[in-house]
């Protein structure tokens, strides 16, 4: 049984389910279904997984047998090609698997005005034909080189930020196998920084930027314990998903970094997944906040609720850090265009430059926006059937009850993505199934960082209990 599958965000599998004749079929599924009647180009790039080559071969093939011009842009930031296909009123597909590790991999299909909605992943699979009946070989037309795509996504924010924006702070980039990696550090610099870059890796880094691996935090502290930095950045392995962590080490939530973003950018209405902190309604200063499903689909379609509903500045982001720009904004005397799809790029230079302009260290613009503490971590190996049961039983209030008795009672319930509960001690806990992978996972938000990892350990004690035979 294949492992390939569409998630939050793209399709994504082992890349021994993915080389070859399935990277083709669905990408042919893509060009015969949601781009079919558009215009007949595609721009084409990847991230730096040795199997992102080949996979991304294999959909040039495709697209040149659909009649597409196909357009390769190379290694890049799948924002930076979101960016190329909009301005070229283009397709665009982006070979990644984002965070996971290097033995799988995924696609990412976007049309001209953006990412792909889950109308068209359903499109896509009506569309897919037999993978067995599909080809795998070299494009069939020329493959057109575009290698200016990522230098046009730097100038999307070297002119929209004052070049002594952040002058003098001392950052280290994370390098890692980040494919922004050399970006990350030249832009910093284009901007006033004194950018250093750390930790370059030969080989693929799996950065979660949600779900920190212990190596990964500890080798953040370590860097950071010399005091010669004021903040690190990274980003995932496609960059559409930022880290920041301030001058302590202590890295700083995905959700704040959006909500520091949206704040700077001036944004009026925000669009969330049910997975990111409560302070975005308690602190924010918002005018609305949509709470939408985990996944950038379902954040974009939140962002276009709150333009129906007359928002002015929207803006969506998500708990992994990933910032969706809805409306054009002023920085300055520029003006940033909207771009609507997930990006590091942008958390990472506001989150720096509002704590450059208000004069403070990272930690204590964070510590006065009075955010409190969230907690995550995951059961892995548990199958969709076991997740879903267990779910099921907390539909029931009387068992829900039940369950909880030992850490409170239920305040507030929230079901568009699992459940999410508010307890009548002022916490939170969350429980829902991956999108991408077999496991369930766990999510807390409470006063203080030891309560909501208390709060998280008995909730995967607890649930793994529930889920025995």
């Amino acid at each position: 049984m294949s492992s390939l599958k569409f998630g939050t965000s793209g399709l994504r599998g082992l890349v021994t389910d993915l080389v070859g004749a399935p990277s083709h079929a669905y990408a042919d599924a893509f060009f015969r279904s949601v781009a079919a009647g558009g215009g007949r180009g595609v721009v084409i790039g990847r991230d730096l997984r040795a199997s992102s080559p080949g996979i991304a071969a294999t959909v040039a093939a495709a697209a040149a047998a659909a009649g597409f011009e196909a357009i390769d842009c190379g290694a890049l930031p799948t924002p930076a090609l979101a960016l190329e296909a909009m301005q070229r009123g283009a397709y665009a597909v982006m070979v990644t698997g984002s965070h996971i590790p290097e033995d799988r991999n995924g696609l990412k299909f976007y049309r001209p005005d953006g990412e792909i909605t889950k109308a068209d992943e359903a499109a896509i699979l009506a569309a897919l034909g037999p993978v067995a009946d599909a080809v795998d070989g070299a494009p069939a037309l020329p493959v057109t080189p575009e290698p200016d795509a990522i230098a046009r996504y730097r100038r999307r924010y070297s002119d929209a930020f004052a070049p002594d924006t952040l002058s003098g702070m001392r950052v280290a980039v994370y390098q890692q196998s980040s494919v922004a990696r050399d970006l990350l550090v030249d832009l910093l610099g284009a901007l006033g920084a004194r950018p250093k870059p750390i930790g370059r890796s030969d080989r693929f880094v799996p950065i979660d930027t949600e779900a920190h691996r212990p190596e990964d935090i500890a080798f953040i502290r370590q860097a950071m314990t010399s005091g010669a930095f004021d903040a690190l950045v990274t980003t995932d392995g496609d960059a559409d998903r930022p880290l920041v962590a301030d001058g302590t080490g202590r890295i700083v939530r995905g959700d704040v970094l959006g909500l520091i973003t949206a704040r700077y950018l001036g944004v009026d209405a925000v669009a969330v997944p049910v997975t990111a902190g409560s302070a975005l309604e308690r602190s924010g200063g918002f005018g609305q906040v949509v709470r939408t499903r985990v996944g950038s689909p379902f954040v974009i379609a939140g962002m276009e609720q709150a333009r129906r509903d007359g928002a002015r500045v929207v803006a969506g982001f998500e708990a992994n850090g990933g910032f969706m720009l809805g409306s054009d904004v002023a920085i300055g005397g520029a003006v940033l265009p909207a771009l609507p799809t997930r990006d590091a790029m942008l958390p990472i230079l506001a989150t720096l430059a509002a704590a450059r302009s208000a004069g403070v260290a990272l930690a204590d613009l964070i510590a006065a926006l009075d955010v409190g503490e969230m907690a995550s971590d995951r059961l892995p190996d548990t199958p969709a059937e076991r997740s879903g049961a267990f779910l099921g039983r907390l539909g029931d209030e009387a068992s829900l009850r039940a369950f909880l008795s030992p850490i409170g009672a239920p305040q507030s319930v929230d079901r568009q993505d699992g459940i999410r509960i508010g307890l009548d001690g002022g916490g939170t806990i969350h429980f829902r199934a991956s999108g991408n992978a077999p496991e369930l996972r766990c999510y807390a938000e409470a006063r203080t960082a030891t309560e909501a990892q208390d709060l998280v350990r008995w909730g995967l004690a607890a649930s793994a209990a529930a889920m025995k035979p």
